[in-house]
């Protein structure tokens, strides 16, 4: 990874050297989402992609929620449509709250309704000092990973019913906040208090909240946002010695989405490679 091209964020996948495993040649569906309509930020490259790839695969619907990554997000259309899914694509910036209010009209006017929503999409930056850290990006930060979460959330419920399941990415920075990735990590211990909250509050509701907490996964965000020394040696220590795979979480999501983890609410799932969140 040493040769990994620095990108500007959040990166394409296309860009990348070394190209991540989504699952495209060995992820295999049991049925599991059959007729399940789903939503998916960040859908359009790393772990969100591979989540849409599986959640075809297993007989859902997939709404593919990306910022302007358009070749990635169509790559993953049409992987989603070979399974004979529909795909829906829906691009914008989601630190806007009419453009979260938009994905889900949008994901309701082809769906009818919604069963599953996956809050994946993150912004992250490396600062080395808390004083590089502008008020813009801090306020960025916090609105495209805390912010479009509490607002999709939002609007999604209206059209969620019972058996229903919200999921969202929080990362071992919520329990091990890395000092260099601030901003990023402040917004990954809000999320994962925020999914165990709105589990509480959503229970009887019978609609799930589960959070999944990955470790170092390689995606475009990694070479566009650290610097190429870090790249360079991201992933190797975990005990596992080397960066995860977005394949390697997909079925996880799967799992929380389907209706065999109808007792999992309020969960943190970690996939880190052998690093314990404590």
């Amino acid at each position: 990874m040493s040769s990994e091209p620095r990108q500007q964020p959040p990166g394409t996948e296309s860009a990348m050297r070394r190209q991540p495993d989504h699952g495209e040649d060995s992820y295999r569906g049991h049925g599991r989402l059959t007729g399940k309509a789903t939503v998916i930020t960040g859908a359009d490259s790393g772990i969100g992609k591979a989540v849409a790839i599986a959640y075809a695969r297993e007989g859902a619907d997939v709404l593919i929620s990306y910022l302007s990554e358009h070749d990635d997000a169509n790559e993953t259309a049409e992987l989603v449509r070979k399974e004979g899914r529909k795909a829906v694509l829906v691009s914008g910036d989601l630190a806007d709250p009419a453009h979260c209010r938009e994905v889900i009209d949008r994901a309701v006017g082809e769906f009818g309704h919604i069963d599953v929503l996956v809050n994946n999409a993150a912004y992250q930056m490396t600062h080395e000092t808390l004083e590089e850290v502008t008020d813009e990006e801090w306020d960025h930060t916090m609105a495209v990973n805390v912010g479009a979460m509490f607002r999709l959330c939002k609007a999604a419920l209206p059209h969620m019913r019972a058996g229903g399941s919200i999921i969202n990415t929080s990362s071992i920075n919520s329990d091990q906040p890395k000092p260099t990735l601030l901003p990023y990590a402040t917004t990954k211990g809000a999320i994962a208090n925020f999914s165990a909250g709105l589990a509480q509050m959503l229970g009887e509701r019978g609609i799930r909240v589960n959070s999944v907490a990955p470790g170092p996964i390689w995606t475009p965000l990694i070479p566009s946002t650290m610097p190429p020394e870090q790249v360079e040696q991201f992933g190797k220590n975990t005990p596992l010695g080397r960066p995860g795979q977005p394949a390697e979480l997909a079925a996880v999501y799967v799992l929380l989405a389907s209706d065999e983890a109808s007792y999992i609410s309020g969960a943190r799932v970690e996939v880190t490679g052998g690093k314990p969140i404590l």
